[in-house]
């Protein structure tokens, strides 16, 4: 009865993990540059005197869907978008280096310019760019920010900064929990002349909301057979006490 018990615990797990992960994944099929996350399970035997008769679900990690998302036409000079691949340079909560699909940037009352969940967007030195005030602001395809000056005639452009451009390589990321992508080793990439920006284009999510509902259905159905198993078990083990009883 224990080892029923143990293989249908243990599957009942993991398949809550991976149902959690699912669901956050659906909550940010809406999410401008949100990328899907993934995870591994595997089979592992529970070793020990005897045989083998004990197998347990391991998580063997958790992974990210890099596929691009859908580029959406907006027309805002401030979105923009990553053509092919190549990544957003911003500053993360702890300070580092974060990379980011999100384009739907702003500027705050500070003249920071941040992606609309707040992070800073890094110029070309590694620096948070700061907007000094303007009546125009352009973003062309290589990242560079010119500006039109309050007061100035429309040839007066100023260029300000340029937005830091990455293309690390994919193995070398890992996404935090904050939802940015960081290099594994801990150093900053290098800027890519290379990466080019859509510019009055958004990216949206990669998560395919019929995978994720048909993927939900799925983990449920798994959930409720593993906990039937574990009531199959108990019930056998009564029936196995009452019989026990009677001799």
């Amino acid at each position: 009865m224990d080892r029923v018990l143990y293989v249908a615990m243990s599957g009942a797990r993991q398949t809550m993990q991976a149902q959690a992960a699912n669901a956050h994944n659906l909550a940010n099929a809406s999410t401008t540059g949100f990328r899907e996350d993934l995870l591994a399970f595997s089979a592992q035997e529970l070793s020990g005197p005897g045989h083998s008769s004990r197998v347990y679900s391991r998580l063997d990690g958790a992974g990210v869907n890099l596929a691009p998302g859908a580029q959406m036409q907006t027309g805002r000079p401030l979105d923009v978008a990553v053509a092919g691949s190549g990544w957003i340079a911003v500053q993360a909560p702890d300070g580092g280096e974060g990379y980011t699909r999100a384009g739907d940037l702003q500027i705050t009352a500070a003249g920071m310019l941040v992606t609309g969940a707040g992070h800073p967007v890094l110029g070309e030195t590694g620096a948070p760019i700061m907007m000094p005030p303007a009546e125009q602001v352009d973003i062309a395809s290589d990242g560079t920010i010119s500006i039109r000056p309050l007061g100035q005639t429309p040839e007066a452009l100023a260029v300000v900064d340029r937005i830091r451009l990455v293309d690390p390589d994919a193995a070398s990321l890992s996404k935090g929990t904050d939802g940015l992508m960081r290099s594994e080793t801990g150093a900053a990439a290098l800027p890519d002349a290379a990466v080019r920006l859509n510019v009055g284009v958004l990216e949206g999510s990669n998560v395919n909301t019929v995978d994720a509902m048909v993927n939900m259905i799925s983990l449920s159905r798994q959930f409720e057979m593993q906990v039937k198993m574990m009531q199959t078990a108990d019930e056998n083990d009564r029936a196995s006490a009452q019989m026990m009883q009677i001799g």
